[in-house]
């Protein structure tokens, strides 16, 4: 099973005098990347949201916030009567003006609004975690309908992969006899007399540098290994991004090794599909 690490979550909750939102936004990232954005009220849950988003999410540069918007008559600000009737009768003795215009000016001045701090409901606070809850799971849902258009992506790639190594694997004969006969071709050209015993080891031990029956077997065990990961339960993108080092390894030793035009071509298009993999890893978790 495949996670993307790209996701989307909300989810909204509607209290008696409030409206809140709370958003979830993923990214791809090599580690957790929380920025949490949220009003002063709840700064001080701040620590038990990082946590809980970062048991459940695991990796990826997550953004999250709580948006609230109030929809009754209830507000933290209020204004200091005896403070701003004391300035309106100082500016009476220093201007003429209505009580209308004194009050303007007087409700600028400082200490005119008192701003009462509000205390966490907890009883408020725990709808407003079940809502948080709920968000990262309409994410987590988000990510694996994302992660299996990556599976189905894996999936195709590795069996492009795996199809041209049989056609490297059905090369390969052709391509020690074609090595056979340039060698034995250029010593003829020589025009001197050799020691057919003693060439035929020399070529012997010459084809054996450039056998690749171990880079192909150890590329069949990579990619099954890798078909293997991706039908775990666990979404393990970092394991997948090791496999695919080791399948680049082998290919590109099979290319180094081949000495044959035609089997380099199949190894340039199954590096390819494998560069292809890997750009598509960066977004698995």
């Amino acid at each position: 099973m495949i996670y993307s690490m790209t996701g989307y979550g909300k989810s909204v909750l509607q209290l008696p005098s409030k409206k809140v939102s709370i958003e979830l936004k993923s990214l791809n990232s090599k580690s957790l990347d929380l920025n949490a954005r949220m009003p002063s009220i709840y700064r001080e849950k701040e620590l038990s949201i990082r946590k809980l988003i970062a048991n459940e999410l695991v990796r990826g540069k997550i953004d999250f916030s709580i948006y609230v918007e109030t929809t009754a008559e209830d507000t933290s600000t209020q204004i200091n009567t005896p403070v701003v009737k004391q300035y309106i009768q100082q500016l009476k003795n220093v201007v003429d003006g209505s009580d209308i215009e004194l009050l303007k000016m007087a409700v600028r001045f400082p200490d005119a609004l008192n701003t009462v701090r509000e205390e966490i409901d907890e009883n408020e606070w725990q709808l407003i975690e079940n809502e948080i809850h709920t968000a990262v799971t309409d994410l987590i849902n988000h990510r694996l309908n994302e992660g299996k258009v990556l599976e189905q992506d894996f999936n195709m790639r590795v069996k492009s992969i795996d199809d041209l190594l049989e056609q490297v694997i059905t090369m390969d004969p052709e391509r020690v006899e074609g090595v056979r006969e340039r060698l034995l071709k250029g010593v003829e050209e020589l025009k001197e007399k050799y020691d057919e015993n003693r060439f035929e080891q020399e070529l012997v031990y010459y084809i054996e540098k450039f056998d690749i029956t171990e880079e192909k077997v150890r590329l069949k065990n990579h990619l099954n290994y890798f078909l293997e990961t991706i039908n775990s339960k666990e979404s393990n993108g970092k394991k997948l991004g090791f496999i695919s080092q080791e399948m680049g390894r082998e290919i590109n030793t099979i290319g180094s090794k081949s000495n044959y035009a035609p089997m380099q071509q199949l190894v340039v298009q199954m590096k390819d599909e494998l560069e292809k993999i890997k750009e598509q890893l960066l977004n698995a978790l």
